[in-house]
């Protein structure tokens, strides 16, 4: 659990509050935990170390409370149709891989179980996505939008795994385009993967 340290009679400024939570992003992504101090925050904040204190006594506080404010969350959704879930599904992730905090959601996939507190909420957040995506496309089943024998495990494999590639290998005179777009490429590759998976067994390529 975060442990933060508020400042009497004073009140909190959200928009102050957003830009440390979006400067201690980017140093996590820039650097990983070994570069993330509490001092490099807040010179990228443009805020005194003072300020940082008050709000967050440890610096694992300080970065759990920005990934929960600053990464897109993979959530369950429910449009009343598995494409329109899915395409959400795929949205979010290319939101997640494409946007400003690319580079923290990558490097927390890799150093989140050496970071203490934070390794932890980590876990949490990664099940309760893995529940939320296996939920979308078991009710798809249950509406008869997709056949009983489909995998769900290989369905949620190579959506989410190719909107996860496909934002990280974009080149990045093309990355703007897509962060604006995401929900168009999300379309496309629902479509793909929907028609794949319910042709009928012997369809042409």
């Amino acid at each position: 659990m975060a442990m933060r340290a508020a400042a009497p009679g004073r009140p909190r400024d959200p928009a102050v509050d957003r830009r440390i939570a979006q400067a201690a992003l980017d140093v996590f992504g820039d650097g990983g935990w070994a570069g993330f101090a509490m001092e490099t925050v807040a010179r990228r904040a443009g805020v005194g170390k003072a300020s940082l204190y008050l709000r967050w006594n440890t610096k694992e506080a300080l970065l759990t409370d920005a990934l929960t404010a600053g990464l897109v969350r993979i959530s369950d959704v429910d449009t009343g149709t598995l494409h329109g879930d899915l395409v959400e599904l795929a949205t979010q992730m290319l939101d997640l891989y494409a946007g400003p905090s690319s580079r923290a959601a990558l490097r927390l996939s890799l150093e989140a179980g050496g970071i203490p507190g934070v390794g932890e909420h980590y876990e949490a957040m990664r099940m309760a996505q893995i529940r939320a995506a296996r939920a979308i496309v078991r009710r798809g089943i249950d509406r008869g939008e997709l056949p009983a024998t489909a995998s769900v495990t290989l369905l949620l494999d190579t959506l989410i795994g190719g909107a996860m590639m496909h934002a990280l290998s974009t080149p990045p005179d093309r990355r703007a385009a897509l962060a604006a777009d995401t929900a168009g490429h999300a379309r496309r590759l629902v479509d793909f993967l929907l028609h794949a998976v319910t042709a009928p067994t012997g369809a042409g390529a």
